[in-house]
């Protein structure tokens, strides 16, 4: 999501994309443009280069930015006034006659259709354009009221990357420049540390590092294997979720990878979610899919008997693998993967239930964030768009009106700070999608809790109410810790792989300064283990300064150094992860330290 439109900084970005666009275009003439908008902390601008003399596509090389970036300082140096016009359609096409993006964007403004960024239109937009210098663009604004407003040493171009034309595979690979924009040189530089940062904590760097996790193209793309340190981490966060739904009242349930086509065309799934899911499989004249989630066999499950109101409400959770052909221009690393393992629990109540049952979900999102530490989220409740009944969502207005605002009413009782995103609820029923940010600052989009009232009736669910009276049940999705991976790679990076104790792979490292305490080495690591800790001694031939470097880049939360003094006191030299030390522990005091760190899930060392 990009700045506010009245923040300063939107208005910055948006006019450095324009300014970029014609700097790239003065250098490439025969270079096509297509879109470029503000985002996050920065702007983008796409552009086909054409094909080179042997018809491979042109690119941009690292080198090139700097010499855009040179020429967008002289444009802005010439404080050019952005112009403001509407233009009818043939107009337009006038304009951009040797623009093919911009004319299939403009027939689709012509229609009411897109946007002047391809992005579907809530009404029909205005046809308009600005104009700088001798650039002019498709574009409804705003701009800074002259180039001379963009701070010349506080922008900079960031990266190149490929990106299909609207998002779509099929379309043609355009090269996307990347840049950032900001108020004043400190700010760029804070900005330019940040990225740095987030280079070091990268999760697909530090998963090969640590060994967490690899991917394999002969496995296939999307595909995470997860190495036996990474397992770990999965089964821990398991158990976390297991302790923790066990306490609050769900029932855990299993069901298949595949199922029959006829459940996902009563669900209504293939209707709207037909294009992320696998291909069929024909078997014995029947049609079986992979399942990319759980809830049609929840709901099996649910009405396999008869359910009284005296039961309700009724929570089903799994941690269910699903499968969802994600595009591959959108894999990235564990955030966007096409095999994932879901957190997911279904919530049958009443609706004089479901208040209550909705905040209680919203509290174990709340209990999560202070167990992770995550400071600094967002609830943002997604609702329908009336125009888009039947369509894009169930065809019930009354009932969306009414979930809606049940979900309103619930969140603004339990005084949960929320904003509202319109035209982005599930197919079924309104959700509160939660974003989050790591140590560093940066987003990132962990979850969702979704309201259900329509699948429900699809399957003749229903309950016995107080009146003898058959009732169909609401029904509220949830997945609070997300999926395994998207959690672990936000969990990797918000941490930079240093882990709390209870979630290291390897919580303690036995280090002998000689292999003559390798016996006493041995003693200890046994009785860490018998405590339940994940320890290893390292008999290795290497040096002790070599074998404590190995640990630390491995992010082992204690190395436990023993030599002469501490095989005679029966101790434990210390040395913790972020460098604290302890000379002449008692093993025993150790091995109760480290069994609390464990059982409290402590945050700290």
């Amino acid at each position: 999501m990009a700045s506010s439109k009245i923040d300063g900084l939107y208005k910055i970005r948006h006019s450095a994309a324009h300014v970029m666009a014609q700097a790239v275009l003065e250098l490439y003439p025969e270079a096509k443009y297509a879109i470029g908008p503000p985002i996050d902390n920065g702007f983008y601008y796409d552009f086909d280069l054409g094909v080179t003399q042997d018809g491979t596509p042109r690119t941009f090389r690292p080198d090139d930015l700097k010499t855009i970036e040179k020429r967008m300082r002289q444009i802005i140096g010439g404080k050019h006034q952005f112009a403001y016009r509407e233009v009818s359609a043939e107009e337009a096409r006038q304009l951009f006659a040797d623009q093919p993006y911009k004319l299939e964007l403009i027939d689709g403004l012509a229609q009411g259709e897109i946007d002047e960024y391809g992005n579907e239109a809530a009404e029909k937009p205005v046809i308009s354009t600005y104009k700088h210098d001798t650039f002019e663009d498709l574009c409804r604004g705003p701009h800074v009221e002259h180039t001379g407003r963009i701070v010349a040493d506080a922008f900079k171009l960031l990266s190149v990357a490929g990106a299909y034309w609207r998002g779509d595979e099929k379309n043609p690979m355009l090269q996307r420049i990347y840049g950032t924009a900001w108020g004043n040189r400190k700010e760029l530089r804070k900005h330019l540390d940040q990225l740095e940062e987030a280079k070091k904590r990268d999760h697909r760097k530090l998963g090969r590092e640590l060994e967490l996790f690899i991917f394999e193209e002969e496995v296939g793309p999307g595909l995470p294997l997860w190495l036996p340190r990474g397992a770990i981490i999965i089964d821990e966060l398991e158990r976390l979720a297991k302790e923790t739904e066990e306490a609050a009242g769900y029932d855990r349930v299993r069901t298949p990878h595949l199922t029959k086509e006829d459940l996902f065309l009563r669900s209504g799934h293939l209707d709207f979610y037909k294009d992320s899911m696998y291909p069929p499989m024909e078997m014995d004249g029947v049609t079986y899919y992979v399942k990319p989630m759980n809830c049609p066999m929840h709901h099996k499950i649910f009405g396999s008997k008869l359910r009284s109101y005296r039961e309700m409400p009724v929570r089903l959770t799994e941690y269910g693998t699903c499968y969802r052909y994600e595009q591959s221009g959108e894999l990235f690393g564990l955030m966007r993967v096409r095999s994932m393992q879901m957190n997911d629990a279904h919530i049958y109540c009443t609706e004089e239930q479901f208040a209550e049952e909705f905040m209680r979900v919203i509290d174990l999102y709340k209990l999560y964030f202070d167990l992770f530490e995550i400071d600094r989220f967002v609830m943002r409740l997604s609702t329908h768009h009336p125009n888009k009944l039947g369509d894009k969502y169930v065809d019930n207005g009354p009932l969306w009106e009414q979930t809606e605002e049940m979900v309103r009413q619930a969140m603004t009782e339990g005084n949960v700070p929320f904003e509202e995103e319109p035209d982005e609820a599930a197919f079924y029923g309104p959700k509160i999608d939660v974003q989050i940010w790591s140590a560093i600052g940066r987003e990132f989009t962990l979850a969702t809790n979704q309201v259900d009232f329509a699948v429900p009736e699809r399957f003749g669910l229903s309950y016995i109410n107080a009146a003898g009276e058959e009732e169909t049940p609401l029904c509220i999705h949830r997945a609070p810790l997300s999926t395994h991976e998207r959690l672990i790679g936000f969990l990797i990076e918000h941490y930079g792989g240093n882990f709390p104790v209870w979630l290291s792979p390897e919580q303690a490292r036995v280090i002998p300064v000689t292999s003559a305490h390798n016996a006493y080495a041995e003693q200890i690591e046994k009785r860490l283990a018998d405590a339940g800790a994940r320890v290893s001694a390292d008999l290795s031939s290497d040096r002790m300064n070599n074998k404590i470097r190995l640990a630390q880049g491995m992010k082992v939360p204690y190395m436990l150094i023993v030599g002469d003094r501490e095989v005679a006191e029966e101790t434990v030299s210390v040395r913790r992860r972020d460098g604290a030390r302890q000379n002449g522990m008692p093993v025993e005091e150790f091995v109760a330290l480290v069994a609390d760190r464990i059982a409290s899930r402590a945050k700290t060392l």
